[in-house]
């Protein structure tokens, strides 16, 4: 992943526009029971309405998908778009969890994180790294959640 990979964050008035388109295809979405949506693209030209109207046939998912964006969007919140099969290097695995380059080939070696060699270097698939990611947040809810029962427990207030 290289920095152009990342999309820079809206400036207000494309903010306000992707908050607007989201509110409209989410209402389109709630609605719609459809297999496909039609959008129906209003094209003018010099001021005359054109005679023919293209049509675009989506998916709602694709919608949806669109409307996600467009939530990021009025957020100002910067996206990166990743391939599902995509593979990362050690040191964008690092990147991508906020953790040292050492530390994710530690995992790897404790097989806490599947990659595969590619030479001598290590390649690491994004869904797997979303896995792993997932996998320690929910450790880590849990040990918050035994802390809390163990400080009940022993009658200690905070």
């Amino acid at each position: 992943m290289k920095d152009q990979d990342v999309l820079d964050p809206a400036n207000e008035a494309e903010a306000e526009m992707a908050a607007v388109a989201h509110q409209c295809l989410i209402a389109a979405l709630d609605h719609s029971r459809a297999d496909q949506i039609k959008v129906i693209l209003d094209v003018t030209v010099d001021g005359n309405q054109k005679h023919e109207t293209p049509v675009l046939k989506l998916p709602p998912r694709a919608l949806r998908f669109f409307a996600d964006v467009l939530r990021q969007m009025a957020k100002r919140e910067p996206m990166l778009l990743v391939p599902q099969k995509h593979e990362l290097t050690t040191q964008e695995a690092a990147n991508f969890l906020n953790v040292s380059r050492p530390f994710v080939i530690k995992e790897i070696d404790a097989n806490r994180l599947k990659c595969r060699k590619v030479n001598r270097h290590r390649r690491i698939e994004f869904e797997e790294l979303r896995r792993y990611q997932a996998e320690q947040k929910q450790k880590s809810e849990q040990a918050l959640q035994d802390l809390t029962k163990l400080s009940e427990d022993l009658g200690m207030e905070f």
